[in-house]
């Protein structure tokens, strides 16, 4: 059998405090051990000459290397130097590829060595609650099992160069408004459910060198001074091992941070930092031990940087950047098999949409690469269609040939100020900027006339880097306008419409998408997207990406619409777990596309699905297989993103309809058949219980469902699992059914009440109606009613005994 999960030969990442660093500790005075708590500037931690502790680097990520010469500035405003751009984590998310993530990690890694970069800030998997969120482009999914297993994946990748990662932004930073203050107010199972796995993943899994918490406050305490959160939980219950960094700009209150375990602020507050952690040491308000402790994380992250690294090879990964951009491309709609393109001998094909000449590849804000090179879509389109040769075949299409037209009409202008930007287009000019501020209406009126005479349009459409950024949600969901206008005007003229989107996050289609044949989402997919875009659209590479966020059919039916963004300094994360795909399954709302969804130019087939068991959830060994053949029915090769949702048929509580629990990339041939295989546990099975404060998994019926999205499942299967009881703690507060429901305090509760497992009900228990009423009441509020059998005495008695007993 193949199991699709991908695994990487585990690394060394014990960060326990060498003997040198202990020595050098001892070594170190007050002051020096407070300074080494903070950066010494923008981009470099302290170091300690007369010790020999040299400084580290740490540059902003996650896609790209952002390395600025000199202590520069946070928000890129200044230069950096040349870097291959990757497609951000939005595209990344839609390879469903975790071996693909691997391997740019790997590539980003090398690029930080050739640098002397210790540490790459990143990546970035925080939920994509609401698709407004303006840095949605820099986080991975709406699902926390899809974003957990890619990021893990980036993250030893890079690491496997030497080079540590900061997994950000811990935690519960789902949003841009407010985001250096607001109180994000969750419950505990949304938390454990929805928010922390994907980062309790990555730690487990990779052990990320570093983490970075966010801005926000979480349930009133700020995220840099959340003792539960960066001790307790990260440290304590998952292991980690590694240091926690701030955000830039995120600690409010140092001594209060790092008694909470925040170990390195950044950048450093030269003025207060040190002053108030000396203080603090010396009148006893801090534990020096503390401060020791924080200090040899520092010490052993020094200790774990590489020396520099070979000269980065750019060419090579400009080459992966291309082809991780085309795995991350989704086919949305493809009408009458319009795509792949073959264009006819003497044909032309029509590209419209300035974003095919200045392309939009990366998101806005601290993000920014300044890549190495850049391609666009009309260059590379241009190029692929001169060097068809005649006669070729393409899987059956019409033959193509010399003589095809690429004509190009820019249909709409950008604005200068901030699509023009050389960190974010193609090399720019006075011609470009001119270009970039022409009146829409005339640059349209010419479109059209090209589509009207052209055999094939091919559109690029998208959101402008002024729509969608760090520092600011979207307020809504809408293309701009005049791309609106544009795209019913040119499907009026010409039916052979193909519309191609650049956007970090999604957007809406319903409303205009009809007038497409085909919809190809592209997200941002870095500096060879224009290549990759050529690639899919004339069939060189076939489109296998899914979608690892709903597009909704309009703003208002996503489930966080009404708690987006807050307000009064506190947002309420009402929708609980029933965030993206969840919600809207939950709600039986329609959308444009699911969760998972991705077409291809080839046709996969599911069949004989197994779903087995061994070992018991009681025995701390269940284990669940679920395996089942994928075959490629097509006539080309072709990847299939294999999916696995689990849905708890039985449950007492609320739980999503299904939720993802396994996916996996196919490569087959076709008429290839592959045996896929993926084994679940009980986590897998389980939800978060707020009574019992851990997980929790009721015995009863589950089914599994094996497709290519959530809403396309072809192969289902059923399984009893069994469990003991779920119950919750019993005490004084606990209800009637509640007692009557526990193994163990029910037959304490009869004999006080004088009633006999084997007699008839007596008194409230014999009184259906009267037991629906007062079923519900705490057990303390019983206690005070006259003929309830039971008494505030007796009651006492009881808790005893349930004490002793367990």
């Amino acid at each position: 059998m193949r199991y699709a999960n991908v695994t990487v030969a585990p690394m060394d990442t014990s960060l326990e405090t060498s003997p040198e660093n202990r020595s050098l500790l001892d070594q170190l005075t007050l002051a020096e051990k407070a300074s080494l708590c903070r950066g010494s500037g923008f981009w470099h931690t302290q170091s300690i000459d007369r010790l020999g502790i040299p400084r580290v680097m740490v540059t902003d990520g996650p896609h790209g290397l952002r390395k600025q010469p000199g202590d520069a500035d946070h928000v890129g405003l200044s230069g950096s130097i040349p870097a291959t751009c990757f497609p951000t984590a939005a595209a990344l998310a839609s390879s469903f590829d975790p071996g693909l993530l691997y391997r740019v990690g790997d590539a980003l890694g090398r690029e930080c060595r050739a640098e002397q970069v210790g540490v790459l800030l990143g990546p970035g998997v925080n939920m994509k609650r609401s698709p407004l969120c303006g840095r949605n482009f820099e986080y991975f999914s709406e699902d926390p099992l899809l974003a957990g297993v890619l990021a893990a994946a980036m993250v030893r990748g890079v690491q496997s160069q030497g080079v540590g990662t900061s997994v950000k932004h811990f935690a519960a930073n789902n949003q841009e408004t407010d985001r250096l203050r607001v109180s994000a107010d969750v419950d505990e199972r949304t938390l454990r459910e929805i928010y922390l796995p994907a980062f309790e993943r990555v730690v487990k899994e990779a052990q990320p060198w570093t983490v970075m918490c966010s801005y926000n406050k979480i349930n009133g305490t700020y995220a840099s001074q959340h003792r539960w959160l960066l001790t307790e939980l990260l440290r304590d219950e998952w292991g980690f091992e590694g240091l926690v960094m701030s955000d830039w700009g995120a600690v409010h209150d140092r001594v209060a941070a790092l008694a909470a375990g925040l170990d390195l602020e950044m950048p450093p507050d030269l003025q207060r930092s040190d002053a108030r952690i000396i203080e603090a040491v010396e009148s006893g308000e801090l534990d020096e031990a503390v401060l020791d402790t924080a200090v040899s994380r520092v010490l052993e992250l020094v200790a774990k940087t590489s020396d520099q690294g070979a000269p980065a090879d750019h060419a090579a990964h400009h080459a992966l950047a291309r082809e991780a951009a085309a795995d991350c491309i989704v086919l949305l709609r493809n009408d009458d098999g319009i795509l792949p393109l073959v264009p006819e001998q003497g044909s032309t094909l029509a590209v419209i949409g300035e974003f095919a000449r200045t392309p939009r590849y990366q998101g806005a804000g601290s993000s920014q690469v300044n890549p190495t090179q850049v391609e666009t879509a009309l260059d590379q389109l241009t190029a692929a269609v001169e060097a068809i040769p005649a006669d070729e075949d393409h899987g059956g299409s019409v033959s193509a040939g010399p003589g095809v037209r690429v004509e190009f009409a820019p249909g709409f202008g950008l604005d200068a100020t901030t699509d023009s930007a050389p960190t974010d287009s193609a090399p720019t000019d006075s011609a470009t900027t001119d270009r970039a501020t022409t009146d829409d209406e005339a640059l349209a009126d010419e479109a059209v006339a090209l589509a009207a005479r052209a055999d094939t349009v091919v559109a690029f459409l998208g959101l402008p880097s002024s729509y969608e950024s760090e520092g600011f949600d979207r307020e809504h969901l809408d293309l701009p306008a005049s791309q609106l206008a544009l795209v019913e005007r040119l499907a009026a003229v010409n039916p052979r419409l193909v519309v191609v989107l650049a956007n970090g996050s999604a957007v809406r289609l319903a409303g205009w998408e009809h007038h497409a044949k085909a919809v190809v989402e592209t997200w941002l997919g870095g500096q060879a997207a224009g290549g990759a875009i050529a690639d899919v659209l004339l069939g060189a590479t076939n489109p296998s990406g899914r979608l690892a966020e709903t597009l909704p059919l309009r703003l208002e039916d996503n489930p966080s619409y009404l708690n987006f963004p807050g307000g009064s300094g506190h947002v309420r994360y009402g929708e609980g777990i029933f965030v993206g795909y969840r919600g809207y399954d939950a709600l039986a709302r329609e959308v444009s596309y699911p969760f998972g969804h991705g077409l291809s130019y080839t046709t996969f087939e599911y069949g004989d699905l197994d779903v087995e068991q061994t070992g018991t959830h009681a025995g701390g060994d269940l284990a669940i297989t679920v395996s089942f053949d994928v075959t490629n029915t097509g006539r080309r090769a072709g990847k299939e993103a294999v999916q696995v949702y689990v849905a708890d048929l039985e449950a007492s509580v609320a739980r999503p309809v299904r939720e993802l629990k396994a996916f996996g990339k196919v490569d087959l041939d076709p008429g290839e058949t592959a045996r896929v295989g993926f084994r679940l546990g009980s986590r897998d099975l389980s939800y978060w219980s707020e009574l019992n404060h851990g997980w929790a998994l009721e015995a009863g019926r589950f089914e599994f469902a094996v497709g290519a999205s959530s809403r396309d499942l072809r192969l289902t299967a059923t399984l009893d699992v069994d469990a003991p009881p779920v119950a919750a703690p019993l005490g004084e507060e606990s209800s009637l059914q509640e007692w009557l429901a526990d193994p163990v305090g029910r037959p304490m509760l009869l004999e006080a009440m004088g009633v006999g497992e084997g007699d008839g009900p007596t008194g409230v228990l014999a009184d259906e109606e009267l037991l629906r009423v007062v079923g519900n009441f705490p057990l303390r509020s019983l206690a005070a009613f006259p003929g309830m059998a039971v008494d505030h005495t007796t009651l006492d008695s009881l808790l005893a005994r349930l004490g002793a007993e367990r």
